[in-house]
């Protein structure tokens, strides 16, 4: 659970950083804040739902 929060953590510090690249205009930035945001944002709620769902962080199948 604790890993969950910490990467949807990441995911929001990495929209806000691609937010500011924006500005900037460094667009080298916002594309490695959006591939942040897309693997860390996926394995955040991807982890989230396991353990609400779930009842667990394991394989869900």
């Amino acid at each position: 659970m604790i890993l969950g929060i910490i990467t949807l953590l990441v995911t929001i510090l990495s929209l806000l950083g691609g937010y500011v690249e924006l500005k900037r205009k460094n667009f080298f930035g916002v594309g490695f804040a959006a591939v942040s945001v897309a693997v860390f944002g996926w394995f955040s709620i991807r982890t989230l739902l396991a353990v609400i769902l779930y009842g667990g962080g394991g394989t869900v199948g």
